[in-house]
């Protein structure tokens, strides 16, 4: 991979505050195999369908999914980056690649510190209450107990889930375990932060906490990536944004120039 300066890099992105590199993703190729997923020719095929359940009785037919093709980018320290585009267009997938939760096929991924995807490093067990799930993410994090104990109340608070923090997980809903886990992730400064559709969740309230507090990350910490399908979380809480269709970079940018183009679209 030719060398990086920060000279080439801003002639790269004019438009982009150039900083500390803290992630390079280089021709990053990512692939995994589908089971029982069906050829171009079966689909629509009524006859074909049945078959497809028959076989699958016997031994399951196995398909490679190119799931990221060719993408390159270079993330900076204090950037807030959204990746947007279609379901299956390989937003989810490079994130988890970035975290180092997928090798690469071909290509490479490099990082300046740990990256940590939303929910991987503060994973809730719903046998166990709110309170235990937060001390155990925050440790799962690498903080100390004094740590804890000092942003215990706030994650409780932030989280909006009161007295339920005393109860097990698995009386919570969706929504509760979804505002939790962010509470918990975002109380650690990260050297990259992945944050995959955490905000889809929650009133309007809570989503104005969460983009306040990933403006508070980008200004004090490294890098934080987000997958949203609401745009206007996109706009209102990124600098950059990134097109992903059919696992290749269509456009990135400026997040409205590149917004509009994607609603045009």
């Amino acid at each position: 991979m030719a060398e990086l300066t920060q000279e080439s890099l801003s002639e790269e992105r004019p438009k982009v505050a150039v900083g500390t590199p803290t992630v390079i993703v280089d021709d990053l190729h990512i692939m995994y195999k589908v089971y029982g997923a069906a050829s171009e020719a079966e689909k629509g095929n009524a006859a074909n369908a049945l078959m497809r359940v028959l076989r699958r009785q016997g031994r399951p037919q196995m398909k490679e999914v190119h799931a990221v093709r060719g993408v390159s980018f270079v993330a900076h320290h204090g950037e807030a980056i959204g990746i947007i585009g279609r379901n299956g267009s390989g937003k989810s997938t490079l994130l988890r690649a970035i975290a180092g939760l997928l090798p690469p096929h071909k290509g490479a991924v490099y990082t300046n510190g740990q990256p940590s995807l939303l929910g991987v490093n503060a994973a809730l067990m719903k046998e166990l209450t709110g309170e235990r799930n937060i001390v155990l993410g925050c440790y799962a994090m690498g903080m100390s107990p004094a740590e804890v104990r000092e942003k215990y109340d706030d994650i409780v608070d932030f989280s909006g889930i009161g007295e339920f923090v005393q109860f097990p997980m698995s009386t919570y809903s969706s929504g509760m375990g979804a505002r939790l886990r962010f509470a918990i992730s975002s109380a650690k400064t990260h050297d990259v932060l992945l944050i995959d559709e955490a905000l889809a969740t929650g009133d309007r309230d809570f989503k104005r906490k969460s983009q306040d507090r990933i403006m508070e990350m980008r200004e004090s910490a490294g890098t934080v990536f987000l997958v949203a399908h609401n745009l206007d979380v996109i706009e209102e809480t990124c600098n950059r944004v990134i097109w992903l269709h059919k696992g290749k970079i269509k456009m990135e940018g400026d997040p409205q120039e590149v917004l509009e183009a994607y609603n045009k679209a």
